[in-house]
Formats: C-alpha cells, sequence, structure tokens
C-alpha cells in the first residue's frame, strides 16, 4: 500500500544525506590538503632551523667550522683574505691545544678575534646539543595543533542551494504520483523551511532531519479537523435520535459495498443500523444493497424501482425513530459531478431528511479524479468526511495524500479489501508511518 510514495520520500531522503555528505568529503579532502601543506612548511621549517644556515652560508659542524660557500664564491675571492679566514675560525681549536700544553697556571692572550671564534664555536657545541630537542617540539607542535578535519561537522549549515534540486525532483515525482499540485507544492515548502538553516553536528543527522521534516509535512497534510462518528453514534444513543449518514460519489466506487461495510462495523460495535436504498435510478441498485444488508444482519428501507429517492430516506429515518436505532445510512444514486438533474435529486434527500453527516466515497485508484470529483460534491451538497476504496490496491498514495486537504474534509475510513471486515478507520499517524516507516 502506497509504495510509490514510500519509495519516493525514502529517495529524497537518501539523496539530501548524498548530496551533503559529498559537499562534507570535498571540505574534508580541502581541509586535508591545506593540513598537509602547512606541515610541509614545517618539516621545512624545522629541517632550516637545524642546518642553521642556508646554501650558501656556514655550516656549523661538531669538529670545527666548514666553509659552504659555492666553487664560484672561492674562486672569485682572494686567496690571502681566504688563509686570514680560516686562520680566524680555527684560532680557538689551536688556543685550547695550546693550553693543554702550557704549564699550569700560565696565563695566554687571546686575541679579539679569537674571543669570538671561542663564543661562537661554544654557540655551536650548544645549538648541536639541542637541535634533536628542537626538532621533536617543532613536530609536536604539529601534532598538537587541530587538524581541521572536522570542521565540517560542527559548522555546516543546509542551505537552500543544497537541498533545490532533490526537492525539485520530489515534487515532480509527487505530481506523476497523482499528488494534488497545492499538496505537492505545500510539501516542499515545509521541508524546505525546516531544513535550511539547520546545523549539521553528525553525519546521520542528515537524514534523521529530513524525515522528520517530511513527516511533519506530511501530518500536516493529513491532519484535518473533522467529525467524531463515535461520538457521534453514541450521543444519538443517548438522545434516541438517529445519526442520519448520506452516502454520494459517482457510479463504480464501491458506494454501495462501502455501506455494507460500515453497516457491518457499526454492528460490531454494538450498534444497531438500518439502511435506506435510496438508488431507485440505477438498475439493480436495489437488489444489491439488499443482498449486503441481509449478509450482515441489518434491516433495509427499499421502495419499488424508480421511487422518489428522497422518500425511501424519509421511511428509513421513521423507521430509525420508532425502534430506537442508532444510525441511518443512506444510499444514493452513483452520478458524475456533471449530471445536474442527480445533483438536484440528491439535494432533494438533504432537504427532506436533513442529514447529519454527507459523505463522499471515492476510489484511491483514480488518483487525480478522486480529487476532483471530491471537490464538486463538496461544492454542490457539503460534505463532511471521506472513504477511500481500494487504498489495499493503491500503489501511487496520491488521491489519500490530497484528498482531504483539497477540500479541507478528514479521511474517515479506508477500504482494504472484499471483504465486509476489510474497512479501517483512517488515523493520519498510520499514514505517515506507511510512507515513511522504516
Amino acid at each position: 500500500m502506497f509504495e510509490s510514495l514510500k519509495k519516493k520520500f525514502s529517495g529524497t531522503i537518501g539523496k539530501i544525506s548524498d548530496q551533503l555528505s559529498s559537499e562534507e568529503e570535498e571540505e574534508i579532502a580541502k581541509e586535508k590538503a591545506k593540513t598537509a601543506l602547512k606541515e610541509d612548511e614545517k618539516v621545512k621549517t624545522t629541517e632550516k632551523s637545524s642546518t642553521g644556515k642556508t646554501k650558501g652560508e656556514t655550516v656549523k659542524t661538531a669538529s670545527g667550522i666548514k666553509d659552504k660557500t659555492s666553487k664560484k664564491a672561492k674562486s672569485d675571492s682572494d686567496p690571502k683574505e681566504e688563509d686570514e679566514e680560516k686562520k680566524s675560525r680555527f684560532s680557538f681549536f689551536r688556543k685550547k691545544s695550546e693550553d693543554e700544553d702550557s704549564k699550569e697556571g700560565e696565563s695566554v692572550d687571546v686575541s679579539d678575534d679569537e674571543k669570538d671564534s671561542e663564543t661562537s664555536g661554544a654557540d655551536f657545541l650548544k645549538d648541536t646539543t639541542t637541535l634533536g630537542k628542537d626538532g621533536e617540539e617543532a613536530l609536536k607542535g604539529t601534532k598538537d595543533e587541530p587538524s581541521g578535519l572536522f570542521t565540517f561537522a560542527t559548522h555546516k549549515t543546509i542551505s537552500e542551494k543544497d537541498i533545490d534540486d532533490v526537492l525539485f525532483e520530489l515534487e515532480l515525482a509527487l505530481l506523476e504520483g497523482d499528488v494534488a499540485m497545492e499538496v505537492a507544492e505545500q510539501i516542499i515548502n515545509t521541508v524546505k523551511e525546516d531544513l535550511v538553516g539547520r546545523k549539521i553536528k553528525r553525519r546521520s543527522d542528515v537524514a534523521k532531519f529530513t524525515r522528520d521534516a517530511l513527516k511533519k509535512a506530511i501530518s500536516d497534510i493529513l491532519v484535518v479537523d473533522g467529525p467524531n462518528l463515535k461520538e457521534l453514534v453514541q450521543k444519538a444513543k443517548e438522545t434516541g435520535e438517529p445519526l442520519k449518514v448520506m452516502f454520494v460519489g459517482v457510479n463504480g466506487t464501491g458506494k454501495t459495498t462501502t455501506i455494507s461495510k460500515i453497516a457491518d462495523h457499526y454492528v460490531k460495535e454494538g450498534y444497531t443500523p438500518v439502511i435506506a436504498a435510496s438508488d431507485t435510478f440505477r438498475a439493480g441498485a436495489i437488489e444489491q444493497i439488499s443482498h449486503h444488508a441481509e449478509k450482515v444482519g441489518v434491516k433495509i428501507i427499499r421502495h419499488k424501482k424508480g421511487a422518489d429517492p428522497a422518500a425511501v430516506a424519509y421511511d428509513a429515518v421513521e423507521h430509525a425513530r420508532a425502534r430506537k436505532k442508532e444510525l441511518v445510512l443512506i444510499d444514493t444514486a452513483g452520478r458524475m459531478q456533471t449530471n445536474i438533474n442527480l445533483m438536484d435529486e440528491m439535494k432533494k434527500i438533504q432537504r427532506v431528511v436533513k442529514p447529519d453527516l454527507a459523505i463522499f466515497v471515492g476510489d484511491a485508484l483514480t488518483g487525480n479524479d478522486a480529487v476532483e470529483q471530491a471537490r464538486k460534491f463538496d461544492d454542490a451538497v457539503g460534505v463532511d468526511g471521506i472513504i477511500l476504496t481500494k487504498a489495499d490496491a493503491d500503489a501511487k498514495g496520491g488521491a489519500a495524500l490530497s484528498i482531504g486537504h483539497v477540500i479541507n474534509k478528514p479521511i474517515l475510513f479506508l477500504g482494504v479489501g472484499q471483504g465486509y471486515g476489510d474497512i479501517m478507520e483512517f488515523h493520519p499517524d498510520w499514514m505517515v508511518e506507511q510512507v515513511l516507516g522504516d
């Protein structure tokens, strides 16, 4: 039942989840690339600090200070200057050797250049000692720093652009499934309103938010204020005035069979209904309703074929009053909503017996046709509630989703089979679970 709607909504949830998840993956990939670039730069910085000098500068080593200038620079320099520079560089180590050979307590003069060399050498030895630790600290800093890979999950906000294309596809799919235009538009607008601006903390939130938004949208469509038949029948039992219900609809929707199912339903609830065979126009209609009444054990009031339908209904009401029966179910001739004469005949029944409720019986399989028929009957006689037949065979579900919203009247029952017991009270929450349940 309603498999098509279920697939459409399930597909939408999946598509929106995939859409936002793909954007998440792209964002994470970008963050990874940025992080990798930053780490690469830090590694280069660490290497630079560990060597102390870039190419073309002096590099300090444990055994001394070696000139790393390019060959070109060496060839261009003065040999005398190079000798003096080398002498200055190695004066620290020569001095150290001389000190070891000298006598204890003997003082040695050290030139200013040698003092600078000594300081430089000491600094170098200190650098070579702490170099490894500095590198480790630098690398540790890169690990402790937030990588940014999960910033999407805490900052991503659903935008209209993220879901527009998917919701447009859903709207087209709903229209193809016989959902009325205004209903499809309201569902899309409600979902968009609920999703846009929401912040996503986890990937699973996308599906949950989408499902919740669809549930709200469908509930808003299906929940329509209307009569409570249980309360009305109970009130009729207490007051002694029967509840009068007139059934209307076009030919072939299963109206007569539905009246029999309703009669059986209330018999099982402990009430005593009576049926009025007011369809005196169609050949065989009286015999058909009489057969059903006998099967379910309900009294039927009938006249000859071609009799006044209003007179039959009037007699049924009087019988119910006299026998203290709580419910009068009035059958009427099936007619197209464009048949003016038969519509006038139905209005006459209303004037004579003043029914408490007029219930439209529609075929769920006709989709948008059922919606349009309900609109026409509501304009002509005023519909108070809806019964949809053949719901068990309805894969699309467009009529069930649309009909109540279009005429602003509730669906009261669904026909779900051929047997007298194959009728169920309609509850919006049940249908929401049918199309969005796990």
